[in-house]
């Protein structure tokens, strides 16, 4: 007797036709055919049963927040950081709870099993960190929310950023963060690189740094960073977030440069909706397309995970929690048009970004947590295409959100007729 088994999926490695039974909030069985008896059974009917969407890099504190105090209306990056400067003091916690929950409800509903949230350590209250704590405690039966201590202002540019820092992760924040290129000074850059290392080195902790988001080619502190992993010992334990000055580097130094990062283990995660709005302000044309060399990193043996940065914020007045958008917009801006590309551009927001974080037991093995999403589509390309409808989200062998399937009513001359988009999938030709 299982607690659920899922029946007639198809599996992101192309296996059709397979059964997914669950009991005690473990995947017990991945096979055809399962007979046995569960209490509850879902009919998959030979749509995509994938693990659920992970999403690497988010701002969770600043997330629905859009119009307050006032719109970011050049839409820049820098606006929008002068605008958080002026929310900061205004929001209070309880505000930033309802909001983040808020949040969490829609990133369940569209299969997102896990979060990574920069919050912002720049403010001597930490109210931000006491709400995602506080948020982090009440989803935890529903996704996973793994949190980052990110001085905003920069760690030496902001006179009490460390001091709050070091808080931040004392009252139980998971990964410390930083943004060198936001120093007063590369040399700043790369000393709070040094630094904020060294803290997680002590503390055994992850690394996340926004690192290098500007299209200006002189901005390395990748460089730093894989050399700080590597003289501490972090290897696989630190990922470089945006990176998008390498879109603007020379060939020469990036075939310099991609070979440290793979020798230090570090993990990149581009941000592709943010990053192609934000970058090239400065560009008449050509235009720089505002993306890090994704294929170049991924052909490295980099692991690199696509992350949504921002929904309805002040930096970004569009989203929807929906990271197959994320990989729609990176597939496109990255030229991923093979077969196998757009396959790997699936594998970005789940499998790649989950091995970012670090999380146990995610995938669709036996003895895998029964954590997984059903969705509207035949396979990982068809639901990239789609931006697949989710049919259910399943956590620990129980489904905690439903819906029922898409479909259109077309009027003929024999009266109405049943549309389904997934209709429309090519033959398969391996």
């Amino acid at each position: 007797m299982f607690d659920l088994i899922v029946k007639n999926a198809n599996l992101p490695d192309g296996q059709s036709g397979v059964d997914i039974a669950c009991k005690d909030g473990l995947i017990a069985a991945v096979e055809p055919g399962i007979t046995a008896e569960a209490g509850t059974v879902i009919e998959a009917g030979g749509n995509l049963v994938s693990p659920p969407f992970v999403d690497p890099h988010f701002h969770m504190d600043a997330t629905l927040s859009l119009g307050t105090p006032r719109m970011n209306v050049s839409g820049t990056l820098l606006e929008g950081i002068a605008l958080w400067g002026e929310l900061k003091p205004i929001q209070s916690i309880d505000d930033i709870i309802a909001r983040a929950l808020r949040y969490c409800d829609l990133a369940v509903a569209k299969g997102i099993g896990a979060i990574r949230s920069h919050v912002d350590t720049c403010d001597d209250e930490l109210k931000g960190v006491q709400a995602l704590l506080e948020v982090r405690e009440r989803v935890k039966d529903r996704l996973d929310l793994q949190l980052v201590a990110f001085p905003q202002d920069g760690v030496l540019r902001d006179p009490t950023a460390m001091a709050n820092t070091v808080r931040a992760l004392d009252m139980g924040v998971d990964v410390v963060g930083g943004i060198p290129h936001f120093e007063r000074t590369m040399a700043d850059g790369a000393e709070s690189v040094r630094l904020l290392c060294e803290i997680a080195a002590e503390r055994g902790l992850m690394v996340d740094m926004h690192c290098d988001e500007s299209d200006d080619p002189l901005s390395r502190h990748i460089e730093t960073l894989a050399y700080e992993t590597r003289r501490l010992g972090l290897q696989g334990r630190v990922a470089g977030s945006h990176l998008t000055s390498m879109h603007s580097m020379d060939n020469y130094y990036v075939s310099k440069l991609i070979p440290l990062m793979v020798e230090a283990g570090v993990h990149a995660i581009p941000n592709p909706l943010i990053n192609i709005m934000l970058q090239g302000r400065h560009d008449s044309y050509p235009k720089r397309r505002g993306q890090t060399r994704v294929r170049e990193l991924r052909d490295a043996g980099i692991t690199v995970g696509f992350g949504s940065d921002c929904v309805m914020d002040p930096w970004y007045s569009l989203g929807r929690a929906c990271m197959l958008d994320v990989a729609f917009m990176g597939l496109h801006v990255g030229q991923l048009s093979s077969r196998a590309d757009m396959d790997w551009c699936f594998d970005a927001v789940t499998e790649n970004s989950a091995r970012i974080m670090g999380l146990d037991g995610y995938g669709l093995a036996k003895g895998c947590a029964a954590n997984f999403v059903l969705l509207q589509a035949r396979d990982r390309i068809e639901a990239i295409r789609l931006r697949a409808h989710r049919l259910a989200t399943i956590r620990k062998g129980a489904v905690i959100c439903r819906s029922a399937p898409v479909t259109h009513e077309l009027a003929g001359t024999d009266g109405w007729s049943g549309l389904d988009e997934t209709a429309f999938a090519p033959p398969q030709t391996g």
